[in-house]
């Protein structure tokens, strides 16, 4: 075969550090936006995000020559860094210092959008962290509650 294509959607979700409520409703319509600009020079398409005050949503499309590792890292190290600017009143931003990424297939993506549109009245009944095992349990992923939170 001549050419190499791959098509991977990833649904990644990150907190802030120690769930502290920074992505408050002023700053994540200009956040979005940069994190899609962020995606896009990292050879990645964000196609859909979305997200709490202590967290954040991605759908995320992988060109077939990035990595989850370093794309997750350019999208957290740069925002990072443009939201100390863009916070004014002295308050440090900060995102934890783990992930989780979930793998979609294309016919679920309408799903994960959903998903991600409806956080708000996720968050009327469940934690961030309680939504955060749901997802790490529908997954099959184990995971040590130690090492999960900062």
């Amino acid at each position: 075969m001549p050419q190499s294509l791959a098509r991977v959607y990833l649904h990644v979700v990150f907190s802030t550090k120690h769930r502290t409520p920074l992505n408050t409703p002023d700053i994540a319509p200009r956040l979005y936006p940069y994190l899609s600009g962020i995606a896009l020079g990292n050879e990645t398409k964000l196609l859909d995000v979305g997200g709490m005050p202590d967290h954040v949503h991605l759908l995320l499309s992988f060109g077939r020559e990035v990595t989850i590792a370093d794309t997750i890292k350019a999208l957290k190290t740069a925002s990072s860094r443009w939201l100390h600017e863009v916070i004014s009143d002295g308050q440090s931003f900060a995102w934890q210092a783990g992930y989780g990424a979930f793998s979609v297939g294309y016919p679920d993506l309408g799903a994960v959008k959903a998903y991600i549109a409806r956080q708000a009245e996720h968050r009327r009944d469940v934690t961030y962290q309680d939504e955060y095992r749901g997802l790490l349990t529908r997954n099959g992923k184990p995971w040590d509650e130690r090492f999960v939170w900062d």
